[in-house]
């Protein structure tokens, strides 16, 4: 509603004058509101609404949002031309995180610049990332057609899978209702490198395409996720494959440290996008250590560097040692042609459709192999 003065006897340029004052006046209280609203902490307001053009894609990984695989994939589908991106990622390593989310803590989530995708890092593990982009907190939109957990370095094949963070993120977004598929890169040490990863991402567009394309059209396999495993070298591939989960496993080797005891810790500020991270982080492990100091201030600690048995201690003493894991590669064993990781060593892109219940995999089987001779064609399929 427009505001004047009424004329009480005042000379008429005066009330002229006054009026244009008012309206100005009112102008500028439009503009200020329009302006903080734009300006709007991210707390209060989603991301901008995506281009509904073109099918949304959700990219997430295990291995990091600045690891290679990642930007690799997403170059590629952005060459493509026929999706929109949006890439939820961790913002360090966490490949062996399994499903796990994080609780009773923050996470810390950053824009992070990408050409051509919208981009955030996230200070949680790879199913921090694909529940928190599918809860309508971070983004905008309700769900993405697909969401995709690769390309990550390393295989997630037979019970891999279960300590993988990649495989994790694809079941999270199944257990949340929308179609996934985990990608992975049989790396060899000292063999592998990163242009073969880019291969990888070039080979598995068609796989992405036709996935989107059918999902669309209502014709996608909905009770699982596609575990997809490149073989190391991707452009010599004999084709896709069928295959069934393998109870393969990478050996574990525990090994005790004394030198370096935490060799993360140098990582660890340089892996962080703010001081006010570093300072939190700081300070609850300045009030853990204090804890454990009351805790056990009656205690005398005597500390076992040695990897022998650190023999009998009475009461009052604690012994602490520190050890550090390492994945092992294993030579190649004879095995069902039809088993995952005898599939890929024998330089085939292994599909495996893996539920979240095992009473139908046969039927889920049967109805991935018939997805995919249809939408890849024969050609291509094994």
């Amino acid at each position: 509603m427009a505001t004047s003065v009424k004329n009480n006897s005042l000379p008429p340029p005066l009330i002229s004058n006054l009026n244009q004052v008012l309206l100005s006046r009112q102008q500028h209280t439009i503009d200020h509101q329009s302006t903080h609203s734009s300006s709007l902490p991210s707390h209060s307001r989603n991301v901008d609404e995506p281009d509904c053009s073109k099918p949304l894609l959700l990219i997430t990984n295990c291995e990091g949002i600045d690891s290679p695989g990642l930007i690799f994939l997403v170059q590629a589908l952005l060459s493509d031309a026929r999706f929109t991106l949006h890439v939820c990622a961790p913002q360090s390593d966490k490949s062996v995180a399994g499903h796990s989310l994080t609780v009773r803590e923050t996470v810390a989530v950053c824009s992070v610049e990408m050409s051509g995708a919208t981009g955030f890092e996230v200070s949680g593990t790879p199913v921090d990332c694909v529940s928190l982009a599918l809860s309508g907190a971070l983004f905008s939109w309700s769900k993405p057609v697909l969401v995709i957990s690769g390309i990550n370095r390393g295989s997630s094949y037979g019970r891999n899978m279960f300590y993988s963070g990649a495989a994790a993120a694809a079941r999270e977004a199944l257990i949340c209702g929308v179609p996934s598929l985990c990608l992975s890169f049989n790396w060899k040490k000292d063999v592998s490198s990163e242009s073969d990863l880019k291969n990888a991402a070039d080979l598995c567009l068609p796989l992405i395409s036709a996935a989107v394309r059918d999902i669309e059209r209502g014709k996608f396999p909905e009770s699982c996720f596609l575990n997809i495993e490149i073989p190391s070298s991707p452009l010599a591939n004999k084709g896709f494959k069928l295959t069934r989960q393998s109870l393969w496993r990478s050996p574990l080797s525990w090994k005790a440290v004394s030198a370096n005891r935490h060799p993360a810790a140098g990582q660890y500020l340089s892996n962080q996008q703010s001081l006010g991270i570093k300072l939190a982080q700081l300070s609850r492990d300045a009030s853990a250590a204090g804890a454990a100091r009351r805790l056990n201030s009656h205690r005398k600690n005597v500390e076992i560097e040695s990897v022998g048995i650190a023999g009998k201690f009475n009461g009052q003493q604690t012994v602490k040692k520190y050890f550090r894991l390492e994945l092992l590669e294993k030579e190649t064993e004879k095995a069902d042609d039809n088993l995952d990781f005898k599939a890929v060593e024998d330089g085939y892109v292994a599909v495996t459709p893996l539920s979240l219940s095992s009473t139908d995999q046969s039927k889920i089987e049967t109805e991935v192999s018939s997805w995919i001779s249809a939408a890849l064609g024969k050609e291509q399929w094994n």
